[in-house]
This record gives C-alpha cells, sequence and structure tokens, in this order.
C-alpha cells in the first residue's frame, strides 16, 4: 500500500509526501496588468519582473475586457459604492491577464505587487515602481486559493 500524506502550508504550497520523500506542488494564480500599467507601456516590464522572480507564465493574454466581464470579475464588489468605478477603469482600455505558477504562487506574487496604494508599498515593489495611485495601482492578484482558481476559470478555462 502506498502512503501518501498531503498537507497545506500557510502559503498553500503543497507538499506531497509518498515513501518518505517530499514533493512539492507547484501552485497557479491569476495576475492582471491593468489599463493604467498597459497606457504606460509598463506591460513588459512588468512581465520581466514577474519572470526574473521565478514566476512561470502558463497563460497569457493582452485583451480589453467588456462592461459585462469586468463586472463578473469584480462581482465580489457588488455591493460597495466603489464598484462601477472599477468596473470603468478595469474596461478602459487594454490589460495583460496571466497565469502564473511557483510555489507559493499566491503569496510570492502579492509580496511582488506590493500594497494596494502605492504610497505605502515597499520599495521594489510593482505597485511603487508602476502604480501612481489606490485606483491606479498597475496589477491585481488573487488573494487566496478559491479566488485564483476563479479568476484563473473565468479568463483561462483551458488551463
Amino acid at each position: 500500500m502506498l502512503n501518501v500524506n498531503v498537507a497545506k502550508r500557510q502559503s498553500q504550497t503543497t507538499t506531497i509526501q509518498i515513501l518518505s520523500r517530499n514533493y512539492t506542488v507547484v501552485e497557479r494564480t491569476f495576475a492582471m496588468i491593468k489599463p493604467d500599467a498597459v497606457a504606460a507601456r509598463n506591460a513588459g516590464k512588468i512581465i520581466d519582473l514577474i519572470e526574473s522572480n521565478g514566476f512561470t507564465i502558463v497563460g497569457m493574454e493582452k485583451t480589453k475586457l467588456s462592461k459585462d466581464k469586468a463586472g463578473i470579475f469584480y462581482a465580489v464588489h457588488k455591493e460597495r459604492p466603489f464598484y462601477s468605478e472599477l468596473v470603468d477603469f478595469v474596461s478602459s482600455g487594454p490589460v495583460v491577464l496571466l497565469a502564473l505558477e511557483k510555489e507559493g504562487a499566491i503569496a510570492g506574487w502579492r509580496d511582488l505587487m506590493g500594497a494596494t496604494d502605492p504610497l505605502k508599498a515597499a520599495p521594489g515593489t510593482i505597485r511603487k515602481l508602476f502604480g501612481t495611485h489606490v485606483g491606479a495601482n498597475a496589477t491585481h492578484g488573487s488573494d487566496a486559493p478559491e479566488t485564483a482558481q476563479q479568476e484563473l476559470a473565468l479568463f483561462f478555462p483551458n488551463l
């Protein structure tokens, strides 16, 4: 009989122990380069940072989101006063949608992005480098495994 133990760590990396050997399973997350960063011609620089920080890009598409698709994407905020502003912004111009893969991808991507407010983001983070204010902060990233799964299914249903 094969002995298989699966344990979730705080970073949501899955470690599988098979016959006393540990195998780490990479994690996937969703990322978006928002219209402000695309318009400022920073998408390539952000992609370079993604790859130089050990992420593998397993899906990528440059597109302009319809208001309907943007509304589905931000549905979790539908009852909040800033919902319409979010939908209008993310559908205002081209975005780059990415499926990223790496051990601890969700936490790693959020760390690389930095704080939501570029003024509060740490030096060297994407939002500090390319964001201009909390509403135009260059990137989006999934905040949990469930969110990553939903967002990836919305934009990359074949992955």
